[in-house]
C-alpha cells in the first residue's frame, strides 16, 4: 500500500516500532491490539508467516513495565503466565506475549529453571506456584522420554519410559488440582525422526511408533480426570506450521521446539486462558458473495453462483459445512451482506447446493446499509454485546470498516483463495469453550424461541399481556452433577446479568455444591415456546449474620420475563422461614453489568456503607419480602420438599 505522495504507507508492525523508538508504547498500549489484530489480517499467509509476525511483535512488547501501562491504563487486564518444560523455552515468551497482547491482556511472564519443571509444578514454594498464575504452560518434548533410556535402547525401554512420564504427568496434574491456581497446559509429544530411524528393524519401529501414539493418546485422556488440564496435540499444528524442531536449535540451545511451533502452541495456549476467562465468542457473522458463495448474488442470480461440489463451489461448500459444525454446538449464525433480502431468502431456502439454510442463521440482514450498523442490529437483537460477534468477510474494505467502527469484533479476513477460508476461520478460536453442553447444542432453536417471543409481544401490543400469555415456570434448585459444566459455563459466558463478573471455572463447581454452609443453586426456565433449560444460577452462603449472596447469574436470552425477581423473592422466603436475620449481597461493577447496579435496591436491598464504587454491599433486613411477578409460577426446592408457589393473581 502507498500514500497519496507515492511512499510506502506504514506497516502495522512499522507503527509498534515507531511506538517503542519513541517511548510511547506504554503510554499508548491501547493501540496495540489493534495494531496487532490489523497485522494479522494477511489471510493469504500461512501460519507460520503469521507466527514470525507474532515473534516480531512480542520483541517490541518484551520490555515493557507493566507497571508503565498500568500509569496510564489502570483498567488494562493484567494475567500472570508461568511457563516451565523438560527443556529451553525461551523462544515461547515472545509470541506469548504478543498473543496476550493481540487480545488486550497485559502479560507478567514467570519462568521456571531449566529442565525442573517437576518441582516448579509440584512444590507449593516454588516461583511458579506462589505467583498465582492463570495459565502455566509446561512444554514437553520427546527427549522427556530418549533422556532417560539406556544405551543402546529397544522399544520396549521406550514404553517403560512413556509409562513412568505418564505417571509423573498425572500426579502434576493432581498437584495443580489440589494446590494450583488457574489452567495447566501441557502438551503431546512430537517423534522425530532422528529417534525413529535408529530403529532398523522395520517392525519393531512400526511398534515404536504404536508405543508413542498410545502415550500421547493416554495424554490427551488426561483431561477427562482433571478439570484445570488441558493438552494441546501438536500433530494438527505441525502440519500447518512445517517441521517441529530446527536441528541445530535443538542441539545446541537445547530448544524443544522451532520458532513458527512455538508460535502456534503460544496462541493455542492463550485460546485455553481466552474460554477461561469468560472470552469465548457467541455469534459468527458471515457474509455471503465470495465466502458463503462464489459469485455475486446481485450480478450473477441464483443460477449464477456456486457452493456445489465443483472446482469452483467445493470451498463455499467446505466453509458452510464448517459453519454448520460449528453452529450444532451452539455458536449463533448471523448474515451481514450487500444484497436485497428477496433474492438472499429464496437462495437460502431453495438453492439446491446449499447446505446452510434460512433455519441456520438467527439473524439474516441483506441490505444496503453499512456493515458496522447491522452488526450492531445483530448484537442488539440477540442481546449481547458487539464483542460476542465475530465478522468474516473477503472484502479487506469492509473488514477494515468493522475494525475502526467495532474495534472490539474479532474480524476474520478471508482472501483471495478461498481454499484457506476454512483455515482462517479455525485458525484463532474464537468459539473455544471447556465444555459444550446440551444447551449449547439446543442455542439456535432457542434464540428461533425468542423471535416467536418477540412475534407474540408485538401482536399483544401491551406487555404486561406478553408476560401473562407467555406462561413463564421457574424452577430453582441445587443443580445435578451433569449440569455442573453447564453452571460454569454460565459465569464465563454470561455478562449483562452476572452481579459481580466472577468467572468459576467447572473444577471448583464441586466444592461449592458440597461446601458447608454454602448453597449453589440452579435456576430453570420454560414458558409456552418451550424448555429454556439451565438459564441462571445463584451462589450463596450462610453466615452469622445471615444469608450471604455472592453472585447470582441470568441467561441474557432470560431476561425481561420477572426470572430474576422471582428467584430472588424465593431466596428471601427462604431465608426468613429459617430464622435468620437478614439476606447480604454484593455487586460488581464491569463493563456490561452496569445496567443490573439497581436490581438488588429494587427488591428492597438497601446499601450497606453507600460510597457508589466499583463493589457496593446490600442488606435486606426481611421485614418484608415482595410478591413473586404475578404472571411467573415459581417452584423452589432448596434441599427438602419442593414448595411450589401458585400462580399470583393481578
Amino acid at each position: 500500500m502507498t500514500t497519496s505522495t507515492g511512499t510506502a504507507a506504514p506497516t502495522p508492525l512499522d507503527r509498534l516500532r515507531d511506538l517503542r523508538a519513541t517511548g510511547l508504547l506504554a503510554a499508548e498500549y491501547p493501540q496495540v491490539a489493534p495494531l496487532i489484530a490489523e497485522l494479522l489480517d494477511a489471510p493469504d499467509r500461512t501460519d507460520a508467516q503469521l507466527g514470525e509476525d507474532l515473534v516480531r511483535c512480542g520483541r517490541l512488547l518484551a520490555r515493557l513495565r507493566p507497571e508503565d501501562v498500568l500509569a496510564g491504563h489502570p483498567g488494562t487486564p493484567r494475567v500472570t503466565v508461568a511457563v516451565t518444560g523438560h527443556s529451553t523455552t525461551a523462544q515461547l515468551g515472545d509470541p506469548l506475549i504478543a498473543e496476550l497482547a493481540r487480545h488486550g491482556l497485559l502479560a507478567t511472564l514467570v519462568t521456571g529453571d531449566h529442565g525442573a519443571y517437576l518441582r516448579d509444578l509440584t512444590d507449593p514454594a516454588s516461583l511458579l506456584r506462589t505467583s498465582a498464575p492463570e495459565l502455566t504452560l509446561c512444554v514437553l518434548e520427546a527427549d522427556a522420554v530418549f533422556g532417560e533410556l539406556p544405551l543402546p535402547w529397544t522399544t520396549e525401554d521406550v514404553e517403560a519410559s512413556c509409562a513412568r512420564l505418564l505417571d509423573r504427568l498425572s500426579g502434576v496434574a493432581a498437584a495443580h488440582g489440589r494446590g494450583g491456581s488457574g489452567a495447566l497446559v501441557l502438551n503431546t509429544l512430537p517423534l522425530p525422526r532422528r529417534h525413529t530411524q535408529q530403529i532398523i528393524d522395520q517392525q519393531q519401529r512400526a511398534l515404536l511408533g504404536a508405543v508413542w501414539r498410545e502415550f500421547n493418546a493416554r495424554l490427551l485422556r488426561l483431561t477427562a480426570e482433571h478439570p484445570a488440564l488441558t493438552v494441546v496435540d501438536l500433530d494438527p499444528l505441525i502440519a500447518e506450521t512445517g517441521p517441529a524442531t530446527d536441528a541445530r536449535l535443538a542441539l545446541y540451545t537445547r530448544s524443544a521446539f522451532g520458532s513458527a511451533l512455538f508460535a502456534a502452541l503460544a496462541r493455542e495456549a492463550v485460546h485455553v486462558l481466552r474460554a477461561r476467562r469468560g472470552m469465548t465468542k457467541k455469534c459468527l457473522v458471515l457474509d455471503l458473495d465470495n465466502t458463503l458463495w462464489d459469485g455475486v448474488l446481485s450480478d450473477d442470480g441464483p443460477d449464477g453462483i456456486d457452493c456445489g461440489h465443483t472446482l469452483r463451489g467445493e470451498p463455499y461448500g467446505a466453509l458452510q459445512r464448517v459453519a454448520r459444525q460449528l453452529a450444532a454446538q451452539g455458536v449463533l449464525l448471523a448474515v451481514s451482506s450487500k444484497n436485497d433480502r428477496e433474492p438472499v431468502l429464496e437462495v437460502l431456502r431453495d438453492h439446491p447446493d446449499m447446505t446452510l439454510r434460512e433455519s441456520d442463521f438467527v439473524r439474516i440482514n441483506a441490505n444496503w446499509e453499512p456493515k458496522d450498523a447491522n452488526l450492531r442490529d445483530v448484537a442488539r437483537h440477540l442481546g449481547i454485546a458487539t464483542d460476542a460477534l465475530v465478522f468474516a468477510d473477503d472484502s479487506a474494505a469492509e473488514r477494515a470498516l468493522i475494525r475502526r467502527h467495532l474495534p472490539d469484533t474479532p474480524v476474520i479476513a478471508l482472501g483471495t483463495e478461498p481454499a484457506l477460508h476454512v483455515t482462517r476461520l479455525l485458525a484463532d478460536g474464537w468459539f473455544d469453550t471447556p465444555h459444550v453442553t446440551d444447551d449449547d447444542r439446543g442455542r439456535t432453536g432457542q434464540y428461533h424461541a425468542a423471535a416467536a417471543r418477540t412475534r407474540l409481544q408485538e401482536d399483544l401490543g401491551s406487555y404486561d399481556a406478553y408476560l401473562r400469555e407467555l406462561e413463564v415456570v421457574v424452577r430453582i434448585s441445587p443443580p445435578e452433577r451433569h449440569e455442573f459444566n453447564r453452571l460454569s459455563q454460565l459465569t464465563l459466558r454470561t455478562n449483562q446479568f452476572n452481579l459481580t463478573g466472577e468467572r468459576v471455572p467447572a473444577d471448583r463447581i464441586p466444592a461449592l455444591s458440597r461446601g458447608s454452609g454454602s448453597r449453589l443453586l440452579a435456576v430453570r426456565l420454560s414458558d409456552r415456546f418451550g424448555d429454556s433449560g439451565l438459564v441462571g444460577a445463584v451462589f450463596a452462603h450462610d453466615g452469622a449474620d445471615g444469608m450471604h449472596i455472592d453472585n447470582m447469574l441470568l441467561s441474557c436470552r432470560a431476561l425481561a420475563r420477572g426470572v430474576e425477581q422471582g428467584c430472588l423473592t424465593a431466596l428471601l422466603a427462604d431465608a426468613k422461614s429459617r430464622g435468620l436475620p437478614s439476606v447480604r449481597a454484593r455487586y460488581r461493577a464491569t463493563r456490561s453489568n452496569v445496567r443490573a447496579r439497581g436490581f438488588y435496591p429494587s427488591l428492597g436491598f438497601v446499601e450497606d456503607a453507600p460510597g457508589g464504587g466499583e463493589e457496593v454491599s446490600f442488606r435486606h433486613d426481611l421485614a418484608e419480602i415482595p410478591a413473586v411477578p404475578a404472571h411467573l409460577t415459581l417452584q423452589a426446592d432448596f434441599g427438602g420438599d419442593t414448595d411450589e408457589q401458585p400462580r399470583h393473581g393481578g
